[in-house]
């Protein structure tokens, strides 16, 4: 099951990144402004993150087999509508994208259905494993500019489109929920409001928000900062981001793994120090090889273990029969996460010319993270990181 589930999240995750290594092209074809390539590339994130709390929400009463399915089919829609008439202009690519944000929710799907599969003691490393689907964010990356250079613009959606489809009827046939899983009885609405009210929710968010949404904007916005901060070429460019996301996707479970042994306080705290010493350091646009390089990647590291860490707080901390909910609020506040830095880094380099700004603030948003980590997020982790016999003790209180 946690293969499956993997699987799905990335196949998922290639359909919803489809569009950023596209975005230099469509900015030169379309005569697009840096903004409103950033735009276009930053919709599916959004869309694909606020719709994490309602799936997650919907998983917890259905199960992740039904929804794994669901998502998967009804993402192949745009993925096909985009490839076939939806890239001619900024409005139709935005309305496919807009759609194509359907696959971003695959994640609030599959950490409930691994965690009810697993006892406490593993679901750090579980949920790491499974967020190694995030890799299919590099899939696209690593395929999409070589596959419409070599065969036409519609030739990696209608790809994608047949892989998400395949997919959608062996979840149908083979995923299983686990049997001993926890099914809320209440209406969505209630269930939601309770999800507000716990402190884990609110607290895993804001590090979401950081870890994973430093994430998804290099993700998504690594190519054009490369093209016009070092005049690499696109095919360049996307391969250089390929190598980025492929580090963090390694090191979230590499971080699950550590908490697991040294509670997620404490890897969350060292990961978010990586972060902000690798973006002072690029702030001052060092030469890319090697000082450039060796910050991108100390800063991938530090994100995909961070993201690893914070969700093992998650599995750790949520009770039971809300663990799909709390995933929602949590990965929406991480895609949100890494909607506003595309925007305002566009925004930044229209203005001045120049990506400092951007990265001198996430240094200053990682650091302020650190603080909160090793100071506000103490009541709710100690109770639960290993060596410790009471449980949690803020589980139940508002933020």
């Amino acid at each position: 099951m946690l293969a499956l589930a993997t699987v799905g999240f990335a196949l998922n995750f290639w359909a919803w990144a489809l569009l950023s290594p596209l975005g230099p092209a469509f900015k030169d074809g379309l005569h697009l402004t840096s903004f409103e390539q950033s735009l276009l590339v930053a919709v599916p994130v959004v869309v694909g993150s606020l719709g994490r709390v309602p799936v997650g929400a919907l998983t917890d009463r259905f199960g992740g087999r039904l929804l794994f399915s669901l998502v998967s089919a009804a993402t192949t829609v745009p993925v096909l509508y985009l490839g076939l008439a939806g890239h001619s202009s900024l409005t139709t690519l935005l309305v496919g994208g807009f759609f194509l944000g359907i696959g971003g929710t695959a994640f609030a799907v599959g950490v409930p259905l691994v965690n009810a599969w697993f006892p406490p003691d593993r679901r750090g490393l579980v949920v790491g494993v499974f967020g190694v689907g995030m890799g299919g964010t590099a899939i696209s990356a690593l395929t999409t500019v070589k596959l419409v250079d070599a065969h036409g613009m519609a030739t990696p959606f209608l790809i994608t489109a047949v892989v998400l489809a395949v997919y959608a009827v062996v979840a149908a046939l083979l995923l299983r929920d686990a049997p001993a899983r926890t099914v809320p009885i209440a209406p969505l609405g209630r269930r939601l409001a309770a999800t507000a009210r716990l402190g884990i929710t609110w607290q895993a968010s804001a590090l979401y928000g950081v870890t994973f949404g430093g994430y998804v904007a290099f993700s998504v916005y690594l190519p054009t900062y490369l093209k016009a901060g070092y005049g690499l070429a696109q095919a360049d460019a996307a391969n250089r981001m390929a190598g980025f996301v492929l580090l963090a996707v390694v090191m979230r479970p590499v971080g699950g793994w550590l908490s697991d042994r040294l509670g997620p306080r404490r890897v969350l705290a060292g990961s978010l120090a990586v972060v902000a010493v690798g973006a002072v350091v690029q702030a001052f646009t060092p030469p890319l090889a090697p000082l450039g390089t060796l910050a991108f990647l100390a800063m991938a590291a530090g994100l995909g273990a961070g993201s690893g860490a914070t969700f093992a707080l998650v599995a750790l901390v949520s009770p039971a029969d809300q663990v799909g909910s709390v995933t929602g609020v949590v990965g929406a506040a991480g895609g949100l996460g890494g909607f506003v830095p595309p925007l305002v880094m566009g925004s930044l380099y229209d203005t001045y010319g120049s990506y400092a700004a951007g990265l001198a603030l996430l240094a200053v948003i990682a650091a302020a993270a650190l603080v909160y980590t090793v100071t506000g997020v103490r009541t709710a982790a100690e109770g639960s990181e290993p060596g410790r016999r009471d449980g949690p003790r803020t589980v139940d209180t508002p933020a």
